[in-house]
């Protein structure tokens, strides 16, 4: 669909949403920045939305109260024939979570659950985040029993890590954190479309989860859930539903961003080998300054969202000059925003030094990403020490053949096959 006012000399849009944009969409970005900033558009899903693509729009869009976060604003009659959100999130009574919702219900529920991630609690579990990812990088190189070893990346580093952290931090019994991971290995696998078991297995997160709460309910511990509770328990008002709905959005949130930015940053470090070999000196070295501008260059260059999730017009307004109607949905694309050239200088360039770099990878406004430190702490974590353990880590694939996932709001490879030399024995961390 074209804007309107595209002159006769404009080349045509080029497909959106296709397996091929899957694989690299930054050209398609570039094109809809320059002549179709705001651009209407038919989703896969047959939502008719709205993409913000040019950064200072998306940096106004993602802090406009006048866009709401509840779904209960978007006519599915009048906009499309498809639906929006999470698949079985509404059957399984989990809609209350903190990506449906507007003030003061979202201030509320903020405020209870942000405690689990202000920066002293985040380094306080940095210890369990380096035995996690020192536990899975044992399990990769002690599997191999020959020289030159081999993994996918994604299935046995940046997929576990994750979900056993977020599970940690919950307050997931070990016993049952297999489970969880095999309930987001579906929703990571089938989350951009409404069938694949999706649905089934976030009734059965939804199950659990109220199973858990009974059990926190009569054995509290430190985690977040018994938190949870025990603020409810002090007149904050919190529902079981709400409760339930909060530990499956950090769930989900919290860990497919992780798996992605992990998968994506090592994939853009193998294709960049200066900048890898940047690092990895700096790392030698002992300076961790890089690292942690790389982190943040790393979710500039291919973050792990690519759009942020929904949002819909309480009332008809303007967005770069484009009118919006009331009810219409609006997808803010944060990875075309971050390559803008009119914000950020050589923007295709990968730049691990980046100093003036205020991306919106994770967000920006009252909806910031809420853990994003344990995002952070998670990647510089799990791609120093993969730099550190398995130095000539190397691409086992053409880039050409890998695959992408082809859901709506994250971006992230299916799998990343790589080699290494396995390190003796005395280089392993025990």
């Amino acid at each position: 669909m074209h804007d309107s006012n595209d002159s006769m000399n404009t080349p045509p849009a080029p497909p959106l949403f296709t397996w091929e944009f899957a694989s690299d969409p930054y050209p398609a970005y570039a094109w809809l920045r320059e002549h179709a900033p705001v651009h209407r558009t038919e989703l896969p899903s047959g939502v008719e939305a709205w993409l913000v693509t040019r950064y200072a729009d998306a940096r106004q869009a993602l802090a406009d109260q006048r866009l709401s976060k509840n779904p209960v604003h978007h006519s599915e009659n009048a906009h499309g024939k498809g639906k929006v959100g999470i698949p079985g999130e509404r059957s399984a009574n989990l809609m209350t979570h903190l990506l449906n919702i507007d003030p003061p219900d979202h201030t509320r529920l903020r405020r209870l659950v942000s405690k689990a991630f202000t920066p002293r609690r985040v380094a306080e579990f940095a210890p369990r985040v380096q035995e996690l990812t020192d536990q899975l990088i044992d399990a990769i190189v002690n599997k191999q029993g020959v020289a030159k070893g081999a993994a996918d990346l994604i299935h046995e580093f940046a997929f576990p890590l994750p979900i056993y952290a977020i599970c940690d931090l919950l307050g997931v019994p070990p016993e049952d954190q297999d489970d969880f991971r095999d309930w987001a290995g579906m929703m990571i696998r089938h989350g951009g479309g409404p069938r694949g078991g999706v649905a089934r297995s976030v009734k059965k997160m939804r199950t659990y989860l109220a199973e858990l709460i009974h059990r926190k309910r009569e054995d509290p511990g430190e985690d977040l859930i018994s938190g949870l509770i025990r603020a409810s328990d002090h007149g904050e008002h919190l529902t079981e539903n709400e409760a339930a709905a909060m530990a499956f959005i950090l769930l989900f949130a919290g860990f497919e961003t992780t798996v992605n930015l992990i998968g994506n940053g090592t994939y853009a470090l193998l294709r960049n080998p200066d900048q890898r070999e940047r690092l990895q000196n700096a790392l030698a070295e002992g300076d961790e300054s890089l690292l942690a501008t790389g982190i943040e260059e790393l979710l500039r260059y291919d973050g792990p969202v690519e759009l942020a999730t929904w949002r819909f017009a309480t009332q008809d307004l303007t967005i770069g000059g484009q009118r919006i109607a009331e009810g219409d949905p609006v997808l803010v694309v944060l990875a075309a925003a971050d390559r803008d050239p009119e914000r950020f200088a050589d923007p295709d360039t990968l730049d691990l030094a980046r100093r003036d770099n205020q991306h919106l990878g994770y967000g920006h406004g009252i909806h910031y990403c809420l853990g994003a430190p344990l995002a952070r702490l998670e990647g510089q974590t799990a791609l120093a020490t993969l730099l550190r353990r398995l130095p000539d880590l190397r691409l086992a694939a053409d880039p050409d053949e890998l695959r992408w996932r082809g859901g709506l709001i994250m971006r992230g490879l299916r799998t990343l096959p790589v080699e290494f030399t396995v390190p003796a024995p005395e280089q392993t961390v025990p």
